[in-house]
């Protein structure tokens, strides 16, 4: 038993024959047969019998045809309610983000989302390793996830939309030699003392081809994730560093410099299972997001550092 045949048993009911029944549900005589047939076999007694040419409700049938059009109504309640969540301008949006990425985009969010009509933002920080950004959209509408230039595309059971492609220079404290330099290659930087991430996070990939590159492996000293953590050890002497240019803060005491010889840049990418925009809530958050993007690219001018 399902909705389509308690239809056509109640339009039947009203209407009075298969022919008639057909034309008003836009079905064939022959489909509606067939549908009766199938609903028949679920029910112990006869629902239809023959008057005459016509084909008419037993007192089972009109029975059931009755609790066909509170099937019906609860159905059309409940269509209206999905709709009314799905378009839903103010509905809640949850979403998560790697640390320097939370910095970055969530100040810009809650004030483009601040004001009555729209989404109610639910913010988390998730610093995970690459491959489990993808496991996160379980439990978040988005995700804000990074790889790198060069990595593998994230599986197709997510839709990623890519904010930025940012590049990644090297950190260097104020007064540091290689400040002289307004460009770096792999063997101006392979002998210093290395602050990194831990394994399994996106940017030692680029590490290990600073290391390939120089043909040498580098001297990793400090295992840091946080990047305002990293800024302070490298501006205190604790060595070099990857540094988003784009989405960490200005450190007064540190040099950035651009890498030459290796790729070095990440992608910033915007993670979701593709059910989820289906939501107006969850689209208009997307759009703020690709808007807060270009804010965040604007704000350095997308130069390189002097």
């Amino acid at each position: 038993m399902n909705e389509r045949q308690l239809q056509i048993l109640r339009e039947l009911g009203e209407s009075g024959s298969v022919t008639a029944t057909a034309e008003a549900l836009l079905m064939t005589p022959s489909a509606i047969s067939q549908q009766l047939r199938l609903l028949q076999r679920s029910i112990p007694v006869p629902l239809t019998e023959r008057d005459g040419r016509r084909l008419v409700l037993t007192d089972a049938g009109q029975a059931l045809a009755r609790a066909a059009i509170e099937v019906e109504t609860a159905m059309a309640t409940a269509r209206h309610a999905i709709d009314e969540f799905v378009d839903q301008p103010d509905a809640g949006v949850s979403v998560a983000a790697f640390h320097s990425a939370a910095s970055a985009f969530f100040p810009l969010l809650l004030l483009g989302q601040a004001g009555p009509g729209r989404p109610r933002l639910s913010l988390a920080d998730e610093d995970v390793a690459q491959d489990h950004f993808p496991g996160l959209t379980r439990d978040y509408d988005l995700v804000l996830a990074h790889r790198l230039d060069q990595a593998p595309p994230w599986p197709a059971t997510v839709t990623a939309d890519t904010l930025l492609r940012e590049p990644l220079d090297i950190a260097l404290p104020a007064g540091h030699p290689l400040t002289a330099k307004r460009r770096l290659t792999p063997r101006d930087v392979a002998d210093q003392p290395w602050i990194t991430v831990h394994d399994g996070f996106p940017l030692m990939a680029t590490i290990d081809a600073i290391a390939s590159a120089a043909n040498r492996r580098l001297d990793i000293v400090h295992r840091i994730n946080e990047f305002s953590v990293v800024a302070e050890a490298v501006a205190a002497g604790g060595g070099l560093a990857l540094m988003p240019r784009w989405t960490t803060r200005p450190h007064p005491a540190l040099v950035l410099r651009p890498l030459s010889g290796v790729h070095t840049r990440r992608h910033i990418d915007v993670l979701h299972r593709p059910e989820r925009a289906a939501r107006r809530a969850v689209r208009t958050v997307l759009t703020e997001l690709h808007r807060a993007a270009a804010t965040i690219q604007r704000r350095d001018g997308g130069a390189v550092p002097a």
